[in-house]
């Protein structure tokens, strides 16, 4: 069993959890994903790394509830634990096979939307370590909904904030952030890696082809099983069927193919809709029962 030592409410209906993991938190690297399973007949639910401490033990997750499985992991409290917390799995970021002075050459911006800010934190973190200096651009739906900012700031050299309503930073899209900083203000980026909804990684990659910048995207949120078993996280990047799974989460963004991935998600995010209204629909019914 591995027990949450911490949980943390960040925005609504997005939590934060440390989990007492040693193995995981000594093996991991940034990019990375692993596997929670609630109870013995729960779901595996795939979670990116959102940080880890080798010295403490410990993992952190951050998860939004969005469907039956989120809400049972969200519903956990300190002093639980899950009974599978499985990781690390996936390739890891392909910073982490450079040497630092390539690192130094570049001049690196992350873009993370809503919940995908959790795993461009490790990666933002391991790179200030290895004494390079990011920029980052946080979309949120408002000043509410933005979470890591200050655990951001931390460790990134400029952080921009975006929210829909204009309620923190600038109002509009992280894409408008994006073009004021390359067409506005004259900066040169040699990578961008943009984590977050699939529709802001489309028009991120979109807008990144147009300037020339190499984008890595990750699709985390395309995995179901998380061991390429179930193949419900098939991608195709440029002329190859790859899984996310097993291959990624990372992949070239002016490759992906995001008409096929939107519509994959779609049928997966549908699923986990149908079951969390039956689950409700049977807590009614038994709490009418009751009464």
């Amino acid at each position: 069993m591995f027990k949450i030592t911490k949980k943390t409410l960040l925005a609504p209906n997005i939590y934060l959890m440390d989990v007492h993991a040693p193995r995981v938190a000594k093996a991991a690297k940034p990019g990375q994903f692993l596997i929670v399973r609630v109870h013995e007949k729960g779901e595996r639910i795939p979670l990116t790394i959102c940080d880890y401490d080798a010295s403490a033990g410990t993992v952190t997750i951050v998860t939004q509830t969005v469907g039956a499985s989120t809400n049972l992991i969200c519903a956990k409290e300190e002093g639980d634990a899950f009974l599978d917390f499985v990781g690390p799995l996936g390739q890891p970021s392909e910073f982490v096979e450079e040497t630092p002075e390539e690192l130094k050459s570049k001049r690196i911006l992350f873009v993370a939307g809503g919940v995908g800010t959790a795993p461009v934190y490790p990666q933002v973190k391991w790179l200030k370590q290895q004494g390079v200096d990011v920029d980052v651009i946080i979309g949120a739906k408002s000043k509410d909904h933005l979470i890591l900012k200050d655990e951001m700031s931390a460790v990134a050299k400029n952080v921009y904030v975006a929210t829909d309503d204009g309620s923190f930073g600038t109002k509009g899209l992280v894409t408008d952030v994006l073009a004021d900083l390359v067409e506005s203000k004259g900066l040169k980026y040699d990578v961008v890696v943009a984590i977050g909804p699939m529709i802001m990684m489309k028009f991120v990659s979109l807008a990144t082809k147009k300037y020339g910048i190499k984008t890595i995207v990750s699709l985390n949120t395309l995995m179901v099983d998380g061991t390429g078993m179930c193949g419900a996280c098939r991608v195709t990047v440029g002329d190859k069927t790859l899984f996310t799974c097993v291959d990624g989460p990372e992949f070239d963004g002016h490759l992906v193919n995001f008409e096929e991935a939107m519509r994959r998600q779609v049928m997966y995010k549908s699923a986990e809709g149908q079951k969390l209204r039956k689950q409700e629909k049977e807590s009614d019914s038994s709490c009418r029962c009751e009464q």
